[in-house]
């Protein structure tokens, strides 16, 4: 199961957070495009676009940083946070 915490931050203050989890067939990628999608919705914001920078910061870190540079259209808000919870606890 994969579990995904995500933060928006505006002037370094956490505005909305919201934890999702995701335990559907498909590997780990399908878990994790399910989670941030499903976060997406509930805090209302846009689909953020991974860039290389994103994709290396998760992989070493399993946490990542959204800005504007990865939407399309104007954000209000300054920076989107995706961190990847440990589940052994829960289980």
């Amino acid at each position: 199961m994969l579990k995904i915490w995500a933060k928006v931050m505006k002037n370094n203050k956490i505005i909305k957070d919201e934890v999702a989890t995701s335990d559907i067939p498909g590997g780990y990628q399908e878990n994790l495009k399910a989670c941030i999608t499903e976060l997406c919705n509930r805090l209302d914001i846009s689909k953020p676009y991974w860039l290389p920078a994103n994709l290396e910061e998760y992989n070493k870190r399993s946490k990542t940083t959204f800005n504007q540079n990865n939407f399309i259209e104007e954000i209000d808000f300054d920076r989107f946070v995706i961190v990847e919870l440990d589940t052994e606890e829960d289980q």
